[in-house]
């Protein structure tokens, strides 16, 4: 909102000598009084709201119309979803054409686009949110295919760099007969593993209500130090940061090694999705199920919201107020490849247009619905991207379910 605008938007007063608008004054003391009340009560509100709210009560500008205004100089409007930005790897899954083989057995495979971190950038696009990429691919012909998947999935690419020297990296993904997966990759090293701190789009980072990243970026230099850099100017910008360690133990020298960097970062998180099986691990074996563990060994005092994915039983939250379960969506699964990242795509898609949903029990419960739906519905193809449903097919998907119930 320009200087301009805001003068015209009342009359103005003298007032120690100087002209003031007055309807200008007193939004400004609106807005420092809803900035007072969100300190207080820990409640999460960014500039634009905070202007949308002020600015509200006053005729001839509907709320409506105000969730158009751009607050950047350049003028113009835009209607787009807070950016979730998601840094990490993009690489090319080889998928089997027949499930329940070995890698050698298999008569062909089926490419397809995948990564956990470039997966759910797309996910939370193809729902008609607004998302963005940071990582790095080889300046090669899957590199090009990849970052141009991103743009026909309406995902800004403009954080992705290209390696001339590196490839980008292959996953050879077996699926068994009940679609769970086992994984070969090839990365010695891939372009990702090479992503320099030089090499980060900082503005793009700085854009970010949330900032999404994995695990698999801390196992090598330079990207290790990379991601840590994007992190810390993501949390200064006062974006939510999201993690999901997606554990790939072929990819770490050890387990100890795994174990440690993934802790070495919980702490920062706002937002914390895990399988049950990292449960285990990161634990030691301790009981996935036990509240007590989850709550003792793996919720810190910073963190908003944990998420347990349950596979298709779906899935457990805790809260510093509230834990519950969410009930899975049954389907006939083909590969589960990217479900997880659906369900994550899908929850932060929510979490962008209501950043405080974490803190009203019920509205969370129906967003993991929507996220547990979205995770199901993606099992019931092949592949990762490929597979992600629009908010369309996934709203009438869960139309169905919830008539059958």
């Amino acid at each position: 909102v320009t200087p301009s605008f805001l003068d015209n938007f009342g009359k103005n007063h003298k007032k120690n000598g100087v002209y003031v608008n007055e309807r200008t004054e007193a939004m400004h003391a609106e807005m420092e009084r809803l900035r007072n009340e969100a300190n207080e009560t820990g409640s999460l509100l960014f500039e634009r709201e905070i202007m949308v709210k002020a600015l509200g009560p006053w005729s001839g500008y509907e709320r409506g119309d105000l969730n158009n205004l751009s607050l950047n100089g350049n003028g113009g409007s835009s209607n787009k979803s807070p950016l979730v930005v998601c840094f990490g790897e993009m690489l090319i899954d080889f998928v089997p054409t027949v499930n329940g083989v070995s890698l050698a057995e298999a008569p062909s495979f089926k490419k397809a686009p995948g990564g956990a971190p470039a997966n759910v950038a797309v996910c939370l696009a193809k729902l008609g949110g607004s998302s963005a990429f940071i990582g790095k691919v080889g300046e090669d012909e899957f590199g090009f295919m990849l970052a141009n998947i991103l743009k026909e999935n309406k995902v800004n690419n403009s954080g992705v760099r290209f390696d001339p020297c590196a490839r980008t990296a292959l996953a050879f993904v077996t699926l068994r007969e009940d679609g769970e997966r086992e994984f070969l990759f090839f990365r010695n090293p891939s372009a990702d593993m090479l992503f320099k701190e030089s090499e980060l789009d900082v503005n793009l980072v700085k854009k970010a209500a949330i900032f999404h990243y994995g695990s698999i970026s801390l196992i090598e230099e330079p990207c290790r130090s990379t991601h840590l850099a994007a992190m810390e100017i993501a949390k200064k910008a006062g974006s939510l940061l999201s993690y999901d360690p997606n554990l790939r133990l072929p990819l770490w020298p050890s387990e100890d090694a795994a174990r440690t960097e993934i802790m070495s970062i919980w702490n920062q998180a706002d937002i914390i999705k895990i399988s049950e099986d990292e449960i285990s691990f990161l634990t030691k074996g301790d009981d996935p199920y036990d509240d007590n563990v989850v709550m003792t060994k793996l919720f810190h005092p910073n963190l908003r919201l944990l998420l347990v994915s349950e596979g298709k039983a779906g899935c457990r939250y805790y809260t510093k107020q509230f834990k519950g379960r969410v009930s899975g969506v049954k389907v006939k699964p083909v590969d589960t490849t990217g479900a997880g990242d659906a369900f994550v795509g899908a929850i932060l898609y929510r979490l962008a247009s209501d950043l405080n949903l974490f803190q009203d029990e019920n509205r969370l419960r129906e967003a993991l619905f929507f996220a547990n739906a979205c995770g199901a519905l993606t099992v019931t193809e092949k592949g990762a991207i490929p597979a992600l449903p629009t908010k369309e097919a996934l709203e009438k998907f869960m139309a169905e379910e919830t008539k059958n119930e």
